[in-house]
């Protein structure tokens, strides 16, 4: 389906702002928390990725559509985010294995999006004035209105939303011969991480997130994965709870984004909401423990703080981010437990950082033997 003619639609920010542009996607209103993420490819895995549930994703790369979509590029069975702003939207697309156009994958996923924004007005907004909650509409362009139905959304803090994400009932991935088996922790995974593990030999067990780690453990797994996800780690005290109790069980634990929060939090350190977060697919990320650099692809807007981490004797800090100096990695002396905050499995973004995967399989492999 493509429009015949232009239609007129509107994003209206949180703060009153309002940005013109063009209808594209799927005909209405959709609201949630603006971000922008950086990737110059990519955009059909950045749609996809649980993480970016209730948000309103804002590309920076100025053309969106190009190579169209693809039914083995998905990062989950459907489209996470809220709403799309981008600049060219291109109806087209010149792949010749491609499914179908990213407009027909909108209109079928139920996704509005504005097109013909100044993105580049508007992410300089945002990367000053913070990240905010706004809505788009092209059906609708009644300012007053559309107000009215912003001040009902609710802020990203303190806002759980891996619960509408992970899985309701638990599946298995991978080879059932392996001989590694690891139970993967739902929090709104993306279907990489678990091929990169099923990759290394890795026979998985997804579970729900408020799954009790002694019904985890009656499946004899040699280590635990614990996911990426949505919203704020700090709303989740039953799934902190629950962290504890796998630590405390002393397999081998890997931990990506949300997951890594919580391996945080359990521990005794705390998260804050940042100003933007991290979207992207080129963050300098630095190895402390072996003096090397990486460009990683990230997607988070909440982090664990820094200052925690001081005072605190069980917990290493690992890897930091070298544009702002977050913590992007840390690992518990006692355990054989480590956590990234950044995304290794990059998809979409550079390959530097997959070595994680292998170093999480020497550690059940050290504890096996």
């Amino acid at each position: 389906m493509k429009y015949k003619t232009k239609q007129k639609a509107l994003l209206l920010l949180q703060d009153g702002t309002i940005f013109y542009g063009h209808a594209a996607g799927l005909k209405g209103t959709a609201t949630g928390e603006v971000c922008f993420n950086t990737g110059m490819t990519g955009y059909q895995e950045i749609f996809t990725d649980p993480s970016y549930t209730g948000q309103i994703m804002l590309t920076t790369n100025a053309h969106i559509g190009n190579y169209g979509t693809h039914e083995q590029e998905v990062e989950s069975d459907d489209v996470k985010i809220s709403g799309l702003i981008c600049k060219d939207f291109n109806n087209d697309n010149s792949r010749p294995d491609s499914t179908m156009s990213l407009q027909d994958y909108f209109v079928k996923e139920g996704l509005v999006a504005i097109c013909d924004v100044d993105t580049r007005a508007l992410v300089r907004y945002i990367r000053d004035k913070g990240a905010m909650n706004a809505i788009i509409s092209s059906d609708n362009l009644d300012v007053a209105y559309l107000k009215d139905q912003l001040a009902k959304v609710p802020s990203m803090i303190g806002l759980e939303l891996s619960s509408k994400v992970s899985t309701k009932t638990p599946y298995t991935f991978g080879d059932e011969d392996a001989t590694i088996r690891v139970a993967v922790l739902d929090l709104g995974v993306k279907k990489n991480i678990l091929r990169c593990l099923a990759d290394r030999g890795c026979y998985l067990k997804v579970f729900p997130m408020h799954t009790s780690t002694e019904d985890m453990l009656s499946w004899n797994p040699n280590g635990f994965f614990l996911s990426n996800g949505p919203g704020d780690p700090s709303a989740m005290p039953k799934v902190i709870a629950e962290v504890t109790k796998i630590i405390d069980a002393g397999l081998p634990i890997f931990g990506i984004c949300l997951g890594h929060q919580m391996i945080g939090l359990s521990s005794g350190l705390k998260t804050y909401k940042m100003h933007n977060g991290h979207r992207g697919i080129n963050h300098p990320v630095f190895n402390i423990e072996t003096g090397k650099g990486e460009i990683t692809s990230q997607n988070h807007g909440f982090a664990i703080s820094m200052d925690s981490l001081e005072g605190n004797d069980n917990i290493l800090l690992t890897h930091k981010n070298l544009n702002d100096n977050t913590v992007e990695g840390i690992r518990l002396k006692d355990r054989s437990c480590f956590s990234v905050q950044y995304h290794p499995e990059s998809s979409p973004g550079p390959h530097d950082s997959r070595y994680l995967f292998d170093q999480f399989i020497n550690n059940i492999l050290a504890l096996k033997n």
